[in-house]
């Protein structure tokens, strides 16, 4: 439930959100999403966390993390770390979740309703203390795959679950392309660039 006059931020789980959407065969459009919360209450912040690969010349996630930060987005980022998995699989790690849940304990005093773009249960702490705070928690993820990128324990924590699949038609972009196939590229893959930059 949202009113008018909350104050509201937003937290998206870049990893987690580019993930889900990748499951549910839609991409986000940020400048959609932004508007869409703005018409919901009072925005003071939307945060977006993600891990940059700094050893590759070319990031291809940078274009979107230059553009969140050129129209509203406090952009949270450090550098991911790779590894070779006991497959001999090159794999990619940069968890960002402490970084989340500081910003959002500090935000806690200044706003009535946080937005939480993630499925991960690690949250369901932080959505539990935020409450004690007296801020309303709403957790946007998906049920609509198989398994569930959602835990049962946030999902039942939040004050709000907000299927993401249905907000499809009012965040999705018309133009998606083909996701990359590559399983090492899952977590840092450009996704919902605007048309006009």
């Amino acid at each position: 439930m949202f009113y008018r006059d909350d104050r509201l931020a937003l937290f998206i789980d870049g990893a987690n959100v580019y993930a889900a959407c990748r499951a549910l065969g839609f991409d986000i459009d940020f400048r959609l999403l932004r508007q869409e919360f703005m018409r919901r209450g009072k925005l003071l912040r939307a945060f977006y966390y993600t891990a940059l690969l700094e050893t590759e010349e070319y990031s291809p996630i940078r274009p979107l993390v230059d553009w969140l930060q050129y129209n509203g987005f406090t952009m949270v980022t450090k550098p991911a770390r790779e590894f070779v998995d006991r497959e001999g699989r090159r794999k990619v790690k940069g968890n960002m979740d402490i970084e989340l849940t500081i910003d959002a304990m500090e935000m806690a005093p200044h706003v009535d309703h946080i937005v939480l773009f993630s499925g991960d249960g690690d949250f369901r702490r932080l959505v539990e203390s935020l409450q004690r705070k007296g801020v309303r928690v709403s957790v946007v993820s998906t049920m609509r795959t198989s398994p569930p990128m959602i835990s049962d324990d946030l999902r039942r924590q939040a004050d709000t679950f907000i299927e993401l699949d249905e907000l499809r038609s009012l965040l999705g972009r018309s133009d998606r392309k083909t996701p990359p196939e590559s399983e090492d590229t899952a977590e840092t893959a450009p996704f919902g660039l605007p048309r006009a930059i």
